[in-house]
């Protein structure tokens, strides 16, 4: 190639950005288009969409402690420019007062805190575009919202008594709080949707800016339409109310109903019809560009609408299915093998497989579930989709072959996420798994939860059963199976007797009691046990000390397997936080494998543990 024709080429680059808009004329190089905006906001909110209850929370709660400062400054320059006369202000100049009534969002906006009128518009282009469902988004609206209120009313007392608001400013407050108060709910309603119109349109241009100094005068020339505007902000409005509330202005009803309620109404209108719906529409069949491909599979209708309810709430980066067994009834067993690296997991699947194997009809669904870092972009990971899910179906394929199970039907799956422990969680959900046999490896799975994210939120209502391996040269020759009842220990059961059936395994049955006094009932709770169980030809072992946990230690088979029913506070969830208190797990040399079945909880427990 010329020199001439290396200038030219470099020169068409130059000319062009990398999505191929122009350079030069109506359109400059680093203007987004609305296809390239859209994107932007779906990756940011994957994010909103994922987080934790907690993170929500207290991102909302500081977005409403924020706003308290938008009704301090708003009410103190009201008083500066005006005179105050009895329990008004009169005078007041609304433009220089409204002047610094956006700082309250400008800290809330580049401050990453979260508002419910700014999220209006990226989970809602994330569940139009059917990658989060409905409840996914009413929660994540509803958390956020309770936030911003909780942070609004602390914000109120500090006013309302905190002896913040002087100079008038008090008496300025009351006044713009009231006058909300006195506006007919339809004029609010209305007000409310054209302001719900401006936070949404913010977020969509926000998006559209490359640097933070275009970001800080967008959010600030917004925001300023809603003084000068005589709009209404549901966060503000909701603020106010408290005001009054506290200086015994108004009643909750009152203010809720004729005040906060319209305003709330017509933001979420505004926000998520006149901008969200209609800028989702004004864009390209071809939006999400490399960000979407056949790999990814979108929610069904039912999970849609539904959510988890239905199978899943949420729909991974990659999520590819691909079934390679014989077709199987719909009431076939299904277990599910989360793999962390086809290489190395296989006696983990095998295990699986032969648990399976003992079933009239199975499927084993091998997933493999590939950790994407926090802050990797769709766009980044679509660039890296084909070497991504060929690499990891060439794994899944090995692993497959290496499996000698005729009657099993084995399916074969790749998931790329950044949360690949919560993924296990919603893969068992959709698969409608009946048993989800797993590997307890801190460096894998169970290593990728983020800091303080609230582990009982996965864990509180288990999809199905649940068998975790701590594998240490998994030998299933002898294993020991420690039991004192319940429904974990069941499932105990149901491994060893597969094992004892399929490998010739031989079972030995511990039970612990307190004292040699309370020998014979153990003697005769452990036999019954082992009969209804099929198990009555095992090798039953009483042991009167009362210690399990030194009773397992030395009865433990070297090498081995172990198996542990959970208690009745659960096992994943203590396993997630590292607070598990078996200690002869890490005291034994054998395998551990530990049982857990979900177990029906009241709403009592639900909202409380």
């Amino acid at each position: 190639m010329s020199g001439s024709e290396g200038a030219d080429t470099a020169d068409e680059r130059a000319q062009t950005s990398e999505s191929g808009v122009p350079a030069e004329g109506a359109l400059v190089r680093d203007r987004f288009s609305s296809d390239e905006v859209f994107q932007r906001i779906i990756a940011a909110a994957d994010e909103e969409i994922t987080s934790s209850r907690r993170e929500l929370f207290f991102a909302g709660l500081a977005g409403g402690l924020a706003i308290t400062i938008t009704v301090l400054v708003y009410s103190s320059m009201i008083a500066t420019t005006g005179e105050v006369t009895g329990d008004s202000v009169v005078g007041y100049n609304s433009v220089v007062a409204s002047l610094l009534y956006p700082i309250g969002f400008i800290y809330i906006i580049i401050g990453g805190y979260q508002l419910y009128t700014e999220n209006t518009l990226p989970p809602v282009a994330l569940t139009l575009e059917r990658f989060a469902s409905i409840p996914a988004l009413l929660r994540n609206w509803s958390i956020v919202l309770l936030g911003n209120f909780t942070g609004g009313a602390i914000g109120a007392i500090v006013l309302a008594h905190g002896g913040v608001l002087t100079g008038g400013a008090d008496v300025a407050a009351m006044q713009i709080s009231q006058s909300g108060i006195d506006e007919s709910a339809f004029s609010l309603f209305t007000k409310g949707a054209v302001a719900g119109l401006v936070v949404a349109g913010v977020v969509w241009v926000e998006y559209a800016s490359r640097d933070t100094i275009s970001r800080l005068i967008v959010v600030y020339l917004a925001f300023l339409c809603i003084p000068l505007g005589n709009l209404y902000h549901s966060v503000v409005s909701f603020t106010e109310m408290c005001y009054l509330l506290l200086l015994g202005e108004v009643g909750v009803a009152l203010g809720m109903t004729d005040f906060v309620i319209p305003v709330l109404l017509g933001n979420t209108i505004g926000g998520v019809v006149l901008v969200t719906v209609v800028n989702y529409y004004q864009t390209s069949e071809s939006r999400l560009g490399s960000m979407y491909d056949s790999e990814i599979t979108k929610l069904s209708k039912r999970e849609w609408l539904f959510g988890r309810f239905a199978g899943r709430s949420y729909v991974p980066l990659i999520d590819t299915h691909e079934r390679t067994g014989a077709p199987v009834s719909d009431d076939a067993f299904r277990l599910m093998v989360p793999v962390s690296n086809p290489r190395t997991d296989t006696r983990l699947v095998e295990l699986a497989c032969t648990i399976a194997d003992q079933k009239p009809s199975a499927t084993v669904h091998l997933v493999h579930i590939v950790q994407m870092p926090r802050g990797t972009t769709y766009e980044y990971t679509g660039r890296q989709r084909s070497r991504i899910t060929s690499e990891s179906k060439k794994r899944l394929t090995a692993l497959q072959d290496s499996l000698d199970y005729e009657d099993i039907a084995i399916e074969a799956s790749t998931v790329v996420s950044y949360n690949s422990f919560e993924e296990i969680f919603s893969q068992a959900r959709q698969d409608k798994a009946d048993l989800v046999v797993m590997d307890w490896d801190e460096n894998d799975s169970w290593g990728t939860l983020r800091s303080g994210r609230p582990i009982d939120e996965l864990t509180s209502t288990l999809p199905c059963d649940f068998l975790v391996l701590r594998d240490r040269g998994l030998d299933t020759s002898e294993v020991l199976l420690p039991t004192a009842g319940g429904p974990d220990s069941d499932l105990s059961a149901d491994v060893a007797r597969a094992l004892r059936d399929s490998v010739g395994s031989t079972v030995r049955l511990l039970h612990v009691v307190d004292s040699p006094a309370e020998r014979e009932a153990g003697e005769q709770f452990l036999e019954e046990w082992a009969a209804e169980r099929d198990l009555a030809d095992t090798e039953q072992i009483i042991d009167d000390s009362g210690d399990v946990e030194r009773a397992i230690a030395r009865e433990a088979p070297d090498p081995g397997l172990v198996l542990i029913g959970a208690t009745e506070r659960g096992m994943i969830s203590r396993l997630a936080r590292g607070s598990l208190h078996l200690k002869v797990i890490e005291e034994v040399d054998s395998s551990v494998l530990l049982a857990e079945r979900p177990h029906r909880r009241g709403l009592l427990q639900r909202l409380f543990g």
